[in-house]
């Protein structure tokens, strides 16, 4: 008999769970985190990665508890390649 897999629901969380953008909008789940990505300025993206920190993989991790997909985005440092990885993600585990 062969395993159905079961997707689980994605996470959304509220006050200071969220995800404050530099200059932008608050994040509550990997949906919004997707559309932010899609309209954010690179300086914005700078602010929150770099060499010392990924403040995206982070909240992801610690907020979102997706271990998984915060150990796939510490390899990335655009905001383009984030949004294919999460996108992926989404579709493949929500």
């Amino acid at each position: 008999m062969a395993k159905k897999l079961i997707k689980k629901e994605m996470m959304s969380v509220e006050g200071e769970m969220c995800f404050w953008v530099n200059n932008g909008p608050v994040l509550k789940n990997m949906n919004e985190l997707c559309d932010a990505f899609r309209t954010m300025d690179q300086n914005v993206f700078d602010y929150h990665v770099s060499s010392e920190k990924n403040d995206f993989a982070k909240w992801v991790d610690e907020a979102l508890h997706d271990a998984d997909l915060a150990k796939k985005l510490l390899k990335y440092t655009d905001p383009a390649s984030m949004l294919k990885v999460i996108e992926a993600h989404i579709k493949k585990n929500y």
